[in-house]
């Protein structure tokens, strides 16, 4: 057995490293700050990105709607306190509760479609293999993860009057079926982006088109931790798969549906791109929701961000509202685990 043992170059005696020194670990260094406050220490960096990006601007919009903010003040002179009075003009104005009517008829509508259809969509991923799962996932997924501006060009698109691939299509049925499900066999040159009725058609199935495979894939992965020893005993006793669904899946899944609910109101209330661009612009004052008017009174001439401030100002208590309910409901999932 070869030795492996060193010898020193002036001939004496080698070495020999003490007992309990090999493998052991070095000393940790101490951080020096008591241990109740390294987890603040962390939550420095975020809580200053939070404060520098989130609550300084949404302090500043608090105040300009209390301002008198134009031209002249965006040119250096001190802007004016004018108090309620921007929200005075907002409840007064006619345009506004348009604007709310749209904003709140949408979201309900929207996420009523894409719950539905995102979770037809996902019970039926659940039954399918692992293969065929997975390349419909990632297939849904692209539309989930196309941008919302190219979202809005393509459905521009398609529903174009003169070009648009929705009133060839309509052309193309049979004039007795067209009349018996539209009462109308001709389609050419139909303007569907011109009225506020047809522009927010055409922005609720867009949205629901780039919104129900986040649904599906939240549901799917909700029915994968159910365990199928219920189902088949469901299926034992005879149950249809209406009951099985109703009495196993939904409540079960309960707290994802509210999740899933809370986050979608959450999203159709801010869509703005998609509805900017499907209406050409902020030329149509019957298709604004909440964003499109509060944009249209901050930048369009004379600029008023006093007024545009108050009703970002009410939007955002909306949304406060509906984020405390799906802040409290991810609590009681927490305790319910």
């Amino acid at each position: 057995m070869a030795n492996t043992s060193t010898i020193a170059r002036d001939g004496g005696t080698p070495s020999v490293p003490a007992r309990g020194h090999r493998g052991a670990t070095p000393p940790r260094r101490s951080s020096g700050l008591p241990a109740w406050v390294v987890p603040y220490a962390l939550l420095v960096p975020g809580l200053l990105v939070i404060a520098g990006l989130l609550l300084y601007p949404l302090y500043q919009m608090v105040v300009m709607s209390f301002q008198n903010v134009g031209l002249r003040q965006i040119r250096g002179v001190p802007a004016e306190s004018v108090g309620l009075e921007n929200y005075q003009k907002l409840v007064e104005s006619e345009l506004f509760w348009t604007s709310l009517r749209n904003t709140v008829v949408f979201a309900v509508v929207t996420v009523a479609c894409t719950l539905i259809l995102g979770t037809l969509v996902g019970l039926l991923l659940h039954k399918l293999g692992k293969k065929m799962s997975t390349f419909l996932i990632v297939g849904i997924m692209a539309a989930w993860a196309t941008p919302q501006i190219a979202t809005a060009i393509i459905w521009r698109w398609l529903f174009d009057a003169e070009s648009g691939v929705i009133n060839w299509a309509l052309n193309a049925l049979p004039d007795w079926f067209s009349s018996l499900l539209f009462g109308r066999s001709d389609w050419t040159g139909e303007p569907w982006l011109n009225d506020a009725f047809t522009i927010y058609i055409v922005l609720i199935i867009a949205v629901v088109w780039a919104s129900f495979p986040f649904i599906a894939v939240s549901i799917l992965a909700g029915l994968k931790s159910i365990s199928q020893e219920l189902y088949e005993a469901a299926r034992v006793d005879g149950a249809s798969a209406w009951r099985i669904f109703w009495r196993i899946t939904f409540p079960l899944l309960k707290p994802v549906f509210a999740v899933l609910t809370v986050l979608s109101v959450i999203w159709d209330f801010k869509v703005f791109t998609q509805l900017f661009v499907l209406a050409g612009g902020t030329s149509n004052r019957e298709a604004f929701n909440l964003s499109l008017f509060a944009f249209t009174q901050a930048f369009s001439a004379p600029p008023k961000m006093g007024m545009g401030a108050a009703i970002a100002v009410v939007l955002t208590l909306i949304l406060l509202v509906i984020t405390f309910f799906y802040v409290r409901q991810i609590v009681k999932t927490e305790d319910v685990r």
